[in-house]
């Protein structure tokens, strides 16, 4: 790839030079930090700069579940932050999630409302029992939220007719969805461009140095800067509380009469599988060793990928026939906090990090809120 020095005038004067704000990362955050910042100065140069030929971590690689947090997940952030804190980021969630909606259109990202279900095998009774003593703290905590009088529901008998093996109870979750992933990050790439931001890929941001950003081609001069990088964050932002959290995914083939539809969770959510038509996305796992998913490597394991795969043929589809199409990993950035880190950090530099997983839901969100304080 040419560096900075090597390129024309024209390229230069259009490209790189007099750069307003700089935005880096084209995934879901940078490209809405983008489309809002343009909107908010027309007239300023607005420049996004991603180091893959597509947005690298998880926003074209994560599941595409519009999710808020399951029953156990929600109880288990309990324990260890206010209620404050937790339900606060809840209804960022809920309301990023309408406002994806709201910016691209139902249709433009596929959204379908299958609704959602977390799973308890019968070793987990105890657990499935806990969630549903709270279930009533916990939907006059949402109703507020979402408008939806009864969020969490029992229902059970959904592990029958899906034809699942080993999961005997489970919750019903009617504020999430899914989405297609390819076509949200299309239409919102779309949305960008049709708004003069120019986005330019295969530039690795290195360091940040005042109003310069060192990468790998040369340097870019700013007037500000945006790091939206989520699970590549520290690179740039060492100081900041966010780590990478891989996320490794498998897909099958297409099945016959697939026996269920929608999205479900079990195990706090560190598992979690929807159909995408008539094939199963699942993916997860990372709690089986935290240590070695504390990367940015987009590489799949076979530690995690076994796992995962004999968890469906064993339990989510006990009675059909199937191969693994399609594996791969993702980056996501998490936290001691699950609340996104939105804030200055120097006179020209801003940050939109740490989406605690929930990149889908709260990602739009944080780029319009990052936006705002971008002046």
């Amino acid at each position: 790839m040419l560096e900075i020095n090597a390129l024309s005038y024209w390229e230069k004067e259009t490209y790189i030079n007099h750069t307003d704000f700089l935005v880096i990362g084209s995934g879901i955050v940078g490209l809405s930090t983008a489309i809002h910042i343009k909107e908010r100065n027309p007239s300023k140069k607005v420049t996004v700069l991603e180091r893959g030929y597509l947005p690298t971590g998880a926003s074209t690689k994560n599941a595409g579940f519009a999710c808020i947090g399951s029953p156990s997940e929600l109880l288990a952030d309990l324990e260890k932050q206010s209620e404050e804190i937790v339900f606060d980021t809840v209804q960022k969630r809920w309301q990023g999630l309408n406002y994806l909606r709201e910016l691209l259109g139902d249709e433009a990202i596929e959204y379908k409302e299958f609704g959602s279900y977390e799973l308890f095998t019968t070793a987990q009774e105890a657990s499935y029992q806990a969630c549903l003593k709270r279930i009533d703290y916990l939907n006059s905590k949402l109703n507020p939220i979402t408008g939806i009088q009864k969020v969490f529901l029992a229902a059970s008998k959904i592990c029958k007719s899906a034809e699942f093996n080993n999961f005997k109870y489970a919750i019903k979750h009617a504020a999430e969805g899914q989405i297609n992933t390819g076509k949200m990050m299309a239409a919102l790439l779309k949305l960008a461009q049709s708004k003069g931001i120019h986005i330019l890929n295969g530039i690795e941001a290195k360091e940040i140095q005042n109003q310069k950003l060192l990468t790998n081609i040369g340097s870019f001069k700013f007037n500000k800067l945006a790091v939206c990088t989520n699970g590549f964050a520290k690179t740039l932002l060492p100081k900041e509380d966010v780590s990478p959290a891989r996320a490794q995914v498998l897909v099958t083939s297409p099945i016959e009469n697939l026996p269920f539809l929608g999205i479900y969770h079990f195990d706090e959510g560190y598992y979690y599988f929807r159909n995408i038509g008539n094939r199963v996305l699942f993916g997860g796992g990372r709690n089986l060793d935290i240590k070695g998913e504390t990367t940015t490597k987009l590489e799949t394991t076979e530690q995690i990928t076994d796992h995962l795969e004999k968890i469906l043929r064993e339990n989510i589809l006990p009675n059909c026939e199937f191969t693994i199409e399609y594996k791969w990993a993702g980056t996501m950035g998490v936290g001691k906090s699950k609340s996104p880190i939105i804030k200055k950090l120097s006179e020209h530099v801003y940050c939109g990090v740490r989406l605690g997983g929930m990149g889908v839901a709260i990602g739009t969100l944080v780029g319009k809120e990052l936006a705002y304080q971008l002046h």
